[in-house]
């Protein structure tokens, strides 16, 4: 099994809503924010190779957003969701799944893309199967008003509407793929799933919106954006413990700079802490 890193660009958020309840005084040393309070933050995707499958777990935000859309979010940057395939060796033919872990425009945009030889809309990626899983699609072509600028359909339901979207069951800790399994998560949004995937020693978590950079490891960094805030809190907890007991390495979907890292128990704080980061190949055996 072979693991890659597929970066697809950045995009501005608003600094008080990816950190909740955190004064800014504390989280604009970690990540200073414009002069509109927006902050950088990456969107990466995961490629995993496994036989014959070829699985991209999430897509970024895409191209297809109108200027006024764009203008707000800024997506900028030099990578872009297919220069990183090709780099990686792939061409947008080859990817046989695509994994969305929940239907939030950020993670799922790229998902369709609008194709300037044809002028129209089409699956990013003509041979692959997508997947969700029922209730969080449900959850999302009936947003609540919390949720509703997050969720657009025109991500997800052509998807649906072409035959080429499959539900996966919510059993927890369901296998996907051997080697590949999912956990169910209910504090960011409804039912998002989170990769561990098991390529060497020690798994990888794709963590997604439950811990999206290095600086939300602390449990009071939860987002403005989570529905379920203490469950998210709770969810964080229950990983965080498990991370450090079977050594995972957390990739960051988000983070500005950091693709993954390992966490360790401080013994005088109580808490757990970030022990080391870097790229996600930096902790990954060599092949």
């Amino acid at each position: 099994m072979k693991i890659t890193s597929i970066h697809t660009g950045y995009i501005k958020l608003d600094g008080g809503a990816m950190f909740g309840v955190v004064p800014k005084r504390m989280w604009q040393a970690m990540t200073p924010p414009d002069s509109q309070n927006m902050c950088t933050w990456a969107m990466r995707a995961l490629l995993v190779e496994t036989g014959s499958r070829k699985i991209l777990i999430d897509t970024g935000i895409g191209n297809k957003q109108d200027a006024r859309f764009r203008a707000h979010f800024e997506p900028h940057g030099e990578e872009s969701l297919f220069g990183s395939l090709h780099k990686a060796g792939l061409d947008r033919s080859d990817i046989t799944d695509v994994l969305l872990t929940h239907l939030h425009f950020d993670h799922c945009g790229g998902a369709l893309w609008n194709n300037p030889d044809s002028g129209s809309i089409e699956p990013a990626f003509p041979n692959a199967v997508y997947w969700t899983n029922e209730r969080h699609y449900q959850w999302a072509i009936r947003p609540n008003p919390r949720e509703k600028a997050s969720f657009l359909a025109e991500n997800f339901v052509p998807l649906w509407e072409a035959g080429i979207l499959q539900f996966i069951d919510i059993r927890q800790n369901i296998e996907f793929v051997p080697g590949f399994n999912i956990r169910f998560l209910y504090g960011h949004t409804e039912a998002m799933m989170a990769p561990v995937i098991h390529a060497g020693p020690h798994a990888v978590v794709y963590c997604a919106d439950l811990i999206p950079s290095r600086w939300h490891i602390g449990l009071p960094y939860v987002m403005a954006y989570d529905i379920r805030p203490l469950q998210t809190m709770e969810e964080r907890a229950a990983l965080l413990e498990e991370a450090v007991r079977e050594k995972y390495i957390l990739f960051f979907e988000h983070d500005p700079a950091e693709e993954a890292g390992r966490v360790r128990a401080d013994l005088q704080t109580e808490r757990i802490v970030l022990e080391s980061s870097g790229p996600l190949s930096s902790f990954l055996p060599v092949v």
